[in-house]
């Protein structure tokens, strides 16, 4: 019995690999373009924050990574991916509502 096409397109889809680690984003990019939206700071003040909170979710998403399901952490990193500016903190507010379904 031959596989049609779609049948291998749609499975190939199921399958997504997660790293055992947190992903690597670009905190400087990601911070200005988001300085470039935000309006009532200063240009230092907004990288500044930025940045910190950057980091400190990044830190916070590396002690925890294992703790998230796979499934969450994949769909999570595949959102944040959209748009070319991937974001920590958003990362992790998306792993974090996830566990709010449960």
């Amino acid at each position: 019995m031959p596989i049609s096409f779609s049948m291998i397109v749609l499975n190939s889809q199921l399958v997504v690999a997660v790293a055992d680690g947190a992903p690597n984003f670009d905190i400087a990019r990601s911070c200005r373009l988001d300085v470039a939206a935000t309006t009532g700071l200063s240009v230092d003040q907004s990288m500044k924050s930025c940045v910190n909170d950057e980091q400190k979710a990044k830190r916070q998403l590396a002690s925890q990574w294992s703790k998230f399901p796979a499934p969450s952490r994949a769909s999570c990193i595949s959102l944040e991916n959209i748009g070319g500016t991937p974001s920590y903190v958003s990362l992790l507010t998306c792993l974090q509502m996830g566990q709010w379904d449960k």
